[in-house]
């Protein structure tokens, strides 16, 4: 038995360098707050970084063999995409965290493997950094958020990038930084994270299946993080939203909940129930692995909860782990 996660964070340790004694890291810097907890400071906005943010690959390599994970595909932090900064300050720190994981993968290949962020604010930009870590430095693809300054993935815009990833084999693992929909009704009691993140996750998959992106590219690979928000539960209302869109502005080909099964999800839903939910709406081969290291609302020892759940059998726990990774990932 192994295990492979899909949902596993990078501060990169360029960053840390450079930012060590008031320094900065195009423009990017470290504060700390009232506390002495470390801040990431990115053009206006600010981000806390847990302890584990800045640990080396070889104590976080310690840390997965505490957790019994084997292998983590590592994507930088959501606060490096740097979306809304210059297009130059965004392509010059995606390559420098991208190069980073690119070493650890070529000095540990049996534990890092690697997904990338994109400047994507330029969809050029974001191809050309796609198509160079897929073709020269063996990622598996990235990691981008739900919105691009304000603008869902289903924009006509962003379609080159599609049909880009689609035609590496890339997955796009969707995953958020900084304000999700509920920070503009609510910042208190953890909800803009805990409530936020799946609203977006759950736009996400409503925008792309509606905007006709999966049917434009059928060979495409998406992991939506966080178990795909709402998207499960909410899909027969969607469906009766779709039916009542007149046939000739319809631009997805079927309901909603018939495309379901044509996305991944990672299996942060924290309760046994939701998990079987899960399983049960999407198919087994559809549910993959993942933790949120090092945030705090990583699943805590997550490889024992997936071994002690009774509502699971055994093929359906080795698929999570690893089975759908090796297979989707080539790992």
């Amino acid at each position: 038995m192994r295990s492979i996660d899909i949902h596993a964070h990078l501060t990169p340790q360029c960053f840390w360098r450079a930012t060590e004694d008031g320094g900065d890291w195009h423009t990017l810097r470290r504060e700390q707050d009232a506390n002495g907890r470390p801040i990431l400071v990115s053009g206006t906005g600010r981000g806390q970084l847990p302890p584990k943010a800045s640990w080396t690959p070889e104590q976080r390599l310690a840390d997965m063999d505490s957790l019994g994970v084997d292998v983590h595909v590592v994507s930088p932090f959501g606060g490096f995409y740097n979306y809304d900064m210059d297009t130059d300050v965004a392509v010059a720190t995606s390559r420098e965290c991208n190069d980073e994981i690119s070493q650890m993968m070529q000095s540990w290949p049996d534990r890092f493997s690697g997904l990338a962020t994109l400047p994507m604010q330029d969809v050029p930009a974001a191809i050309a950094e796609l198509e160079r870590v897929m073709v020269n430095l063996g990622f598996k693809g990235a990691m981008i958020d739900d919105k691009i300054n304000g603008k869902l993935l289903d924009e006509p815009e962003f379609m080159p990038f599609w049909k880009a990833a689609e035609q590496l084999g890339a997955v796009i693992l969707f995953h958020q930084s900084g304000d999700t929909i509920v920070d503009a009704r609510i910042k208190r009691y953890h909800l803009p994270n805990s409530v936020g993140n799946l609203a977006d996750r759950t736009l996400t998959f409503a925008s792309l299946v509606m905007g006709g992106v999966m049917d434009a590219c059928p060979d495409l690979r998406i992991c939506l993080s966080h178990g795909g928000g709402y998207a499960c539960y909410g899909a027969g209302r969607m469906d009766r939203g779709w039916d009542r869109i007149p046939p000739p502005d319809r631009l997805a080909a079927l309901p909603p909940s018939q495309y379901l099964s044509r996305f991944y999800y990672d299996c942060i839903v924290y309760t046994e129930e939701s998990l079987r939910f899960l399983i049960d709406s999407v198919g087994i081969d559809r549910v993959v692995f993942g933790t949120d290291w090092p945030y705090d609302m990583a699943q805590d020892w997550p490889v024992s909860w997936i071994l002690a759940m009774d509502s699971l059998t055994q093929d359906e726990k080795d698929a999570i782990l690893w089975k759908n990774l090796e297979t989707l990932l080539g790992i």
